[in-house]
């Protein structure tokens, strides 16, 4: 979390500095990393008032708030309230739009993929680890459900196959030529 403070005709002290940036952590439970949560805070003096200005934004999203009342502690209360409210809302709103729309994805490749044929309709991504075939072969054992695996061999550093075979028992292996 990238964090700025500056006060006009209020000087910020360590101990409001410390302050604010406990109150911030907060916010942190809601956004995956806080290495791109940038947080400028303002304090000022108007008057008898004292006004905290907070400005966060991560990924493009921006939120604010800005408070005043007699004691600042109470006014930097008041928009960490008013900015977690603002997160979890527009975190709500984010995650509804998601399922909706992966709902709706969803829709549309079961009704078109019952009229599509020879054509890819859906990509697993999954991680190529390097090890032995004997060890491919002990993996692939203790995944009751998994038809094949593939890796890079060891020995010949190339991508290779290994699949259970119909009987159960047995395995067969795909080995580059080249």
């Amino acid at each position: 979390m990238n964090i700025k403070i500056t006060g006009k005709d209020l000087k910020a002290t360590d101990a409001i500095k410390d302050y604010i940036e406990k109150k911030l952590t907060r916010l942190e439970k809601y956004f995956t990393t806080t290495d791109e949560l940038d947080v400028q805070v303002m304090i000022r003096l108007e008057r008898e008032l004292q006004i905290a200005e907070i400005s966060a934004s991560y990924k493009g999203d921006s939120f604010r708030a800005v408070t005043e009342n007699k004691d600042l502690y109470a006014s930097i209360d008041e928009d960490i309230d008013i900015l977690e409210r603002q997160v979890r809302k527009a975190k709500t709103r984010k995650e509804r739009l998601n399922k909706d729309e992966s709902l709706r994805i969803k829709e549309m490749s079961t009704e078109s993929a019952s009229n599509i044929e020879g054509e890819v309709i859906k990509t697993t991504y999954y991680e190529i680890k390097p090890m032995s075939v004997e060890d491919a072969k002990l993996e692939l054992e203790g995944k009751s459900n998994a038809a094949f695996l593939t890796f890079v061999d060891v020995d010949t550093n190339k991508v290779n196959v290994i699949y259970r075979l119909k009987d159960g028992k047995n395995f067969g292996l795909v080995e580059p030529e080249a």
